[in-house]
C-alpha cells in the first residue's frame, strides 16, 4: 500500500474551491476599495462622499506606486503596485454614484500576459489559477495576427472536410494555371507534395 495521501475526490476539489473562494471574497470585501481586472487592465473603484471634488482628491499614478485618497487626510491606498504600468495610458476619474461619489482608476498593464493576485502588494492575494478569461475576438487582433488565425481556421474546417488546406489549393491552382498555359504537356502522372 501506497503512503501517498489519495486524490481528493471531485466533491472535496469542489468543497475546498469554493472555502478558498469565501476566504479570499471575505478577505476583498475589508479592502477600503472594489477592483476587477482584465488581461490587460486593471480597474479601482473607491468610494467617498459626494460632497467632495476633484480638487479635494490626493491621486498620484506612477510606474510602481498608487496613491489614493482625500487632502488633509491618512491616504485609502498608498503603496507598490503589484506590477508597473503604463502611466501615459492610465487615468483616474470622479464619478457620481448613486450613494455618494466613487473614485475611478484606470490601471494599464505593461505586461499584458499577466493576471494580478491584489493591485497593491499589501493587500491580500486571490488564486489567480482559477481566473476564467473572458472570450477574445477576432477583432481584437491586430491585422496580421488576426489573419493567421483566420487562415489557421480556415485550414481547420477544410481538414475535418477531408478537403485540401488553403496551400494545398493554392499549388493546385498553380498547376491548373500552368496546365491551361502548356496543353501540348502530359500531366497525367504530375503529384502534388
Amino acid at each position: 500500500m501506497s503512503d501517498r495521501p489519495a486524490s481528493p475526490t471531485p466533491s472535496e476539489r469542489a468543497k475546498a474551491d469554493a472555502e478558498l473562494k469565501a476566504k479570499e471574497a471575505a478577505e476583498q470585501a475589508t479592502l477600503p476599495y472594489k477592483w476587477t481586472q482584465t488581461i490587460k487592465d486593471v480597474d479601482v473603484t473607491v468610494e467617498v462622499p459626494a460632497t467632495l471634488k476633484g480638487r479635494d482628491l490626493n491621486v498620484q499614478l506612477s510606474k510602481t506606486k498608487l496613491v489614493v485618497g482625500i487632502k488633509g487626510q491618512p491616504p485609502i491606498i498608498e503603496d507598490d503596485l503589484f506590477s508597473p504600468i503604463h502611466v501615459d495610458e492610465s487615468t483616474w476619474t470622479l464619478e457620481t454614484a448613486s450613494a455618494g461619489k466613487t473614485i475611478e482608476v484606470h490601471l494599464d498593464k505593461v505586461n499584458q500576459m499577466e493576471w494580478w493576485p491584489h493591485v497593491v502588494k499589501s493587500a491580500p492575494k486571490i488564486d489567480t489559477s482559477k481566473i476564467t478569461p473572458e472570450n477574445s475576438k477576432l477583432s481584437d487582433l491586430d491585422g496580421e495576427t488576426r489573419g493567421m488565425v483566420e487562415k489557421m481556421m480556415f485550414d481547420q474546417r477544410q481538414k475535418e472536410a477531408g478537403l485540401p488546406s488553403s496551400d494545398e489549393q493554392k499549388k493546385m491552382d498553380i498547376l491548373k494555371k500552368f496546365q491551361a498555359e502548356h496543353p501540348e504537356m502530359d500531366f497525367s502522372n504530375a503529384k502534388i507534395s
